[in-house]
Parts: C-alpha cells; structure tokens; sequence
C-alpha cells in the first residue's frame, strides 16, 4: 500500500452473506435469518482473501468493531474473523445504530409489490416511490421531518456512529497507531453509513451496489478528518 493507504484511518463496510431473502429479494429488516450455506462461503471466502496479518483487514490494526445486532450478520462477523484470526471480544460492540432499516409494513415483500400496495392506497401519483425519499410505511422515515428541522430517524442514528469513529480515529490520522474500524451490517444500512459519512443527506441520488459478503473502504482524503472519501480501488497488501 501507499504511505497514505498505509497510515490514514480506515472504515472497512462488511455486508452479510447471502440469506433466504437476500436470494428472493425480500426487504429484510427486523426478520431474524440464517446465512444460507453459499452465504457462509461468500464471507469466509472474503476472509480468506482479505482478513489476516498483514492483509488488507488486519486485526492488529483494528481498533473497534461495530456489528448489527441481527444474527445473519452476527454470524458474518464470526465467518469474518474466527477462521482466519481471532479479534479482542473488547473491540467488538453490538448496536442498533447499523441495523438494518426498520421496513415497517414492506418488511418481507419484494419491490413491486411495495409499489402496487402503495398505488391501491392512492400514493405515488405524481413520482415514483423512492425509499430513500418516501421512508416506510409503519417503518422508519428518512426525510419526512426534514422541513420541520426535526431529526430524521435513520441519519440521526447514522450520524451518531460516525461521531464515535472520528473521536476514535481523529488523534491517529497521520498513523500515529492503527485506527481502522470495521462494520459489520446490512446493504441498505451501508449505503446510507456512506452517503452520511460524506455528509450527503440520505435523499441525494448516489447509485451503490455492495454484494453479499462484500467489503467496502472508507477513508480520508489528506490525512484530514474533515475530508471524508472513499475507495474506488485500493491495491492489496503484498503477500509476505
């Protein structure tokens, strides 16, 4: 890696393994699944290639972990690192702030379902639903209170995780000790960590894909905590 790559805090994106939903393209909130036995391979695949000393996930230099509470991604964080290499039980943290979106009444459908439900109620009329935008019936909001100077559910919990990373990471920014973090979570849930991390309101287009079982990389540009960035593409470390 790069001296920059090297030494400038890190915020590694872990998306679980594919489950049942995750096939089905069923919105998956609060619905408690099991990795399938293909999700399990994604991540220890990923592990294989990606976590260990000296890779590109060391734990070494991992200084904290954030894993959603839900067990598809418990079980991704144990797929993760039991296998390659073991990581402190004190740097781990359980929280609700990185679970996944609380779906509400779409909880289970699929995408055109949620759409024809919503034109039976009358909604839509005018644009076409934008989750991002419109939020979940019985669910989370994510900009309805926006005018109204409010907190928006979502960010706000979003919002609260990133100020803990920068108090974590904001003394070490030139490498002074290893500060790389790692999430572990949920493919919409991340998409919105990375519109939030660089301070885009959650409403903006900002086409993401992640994969099951995929890694992204957060950063910042110049050693500078206030220059949030992320990865278009890293080179791996060399093999020893």
């Amino acid at each position: 890696m790069s001296d920059l790559d090297a030494t400038t805090p890190r915020v590694f994106l872990a998306r679980h393994g594919e489950t049942e939903w995750t096939k089905s393209g069923q919105y998956t909130g609060i619905t408690e699944l099991d990795l399938t036995p293909e999700g399990v391979k994604q991540v220890t695949s990923t592990a294989a290639h990606l976590v260990g000393k000296a890779k590109l996930i060391d734990p070494e230099r991992v200084l904290r972990v954030w894993v959603s509470p839900r067990k598809r991604t418990q079980q991704t964080f144990h797929a993760l690192f039991d296998g390659v290499i073991s990581i402190d039980s004190e740097k781990v943290t359980l929280t609700a702030d990185i679970a996944e979106w609380d779906y509400g009444d779409y909880e289970g459908l699929l995408a055109g379902e949620i759409k024809a439900n919503r034109k039976e109620k009358g909604l839509d009329k005018e644009r076409t639903f934008d989750i991002w935008r419109d939020g979940c019936e019985g669910g989370e909001q994510v900009c309805a209170a926006v005018n109204a100077g409010s907190p928006q559910q979502i960010t706000e919990r979003l919002d609260r995780l990133t100020s803990q990373i920068h108090d974590i990471q904001r003394p070490y920014m030139h490498g002074e000790n290893p500060a790389d973090v790692v999430l572990v979570a949920h493919g919409l849930i991340l998409r919105a960590f990375v519109k939030r991390w660089l301070n885009h309101p959650l409403e903006m287009p900002l086409p993401m894909m992640i994969s099951p079982g995929a890694i992204g990389i957060l950063s910042y540009k110049n050693h500078d905590i206030n220059e949030p960035g992320f990865f278009i593409g890293m080179a791996l470390p060399p093999q020893e």
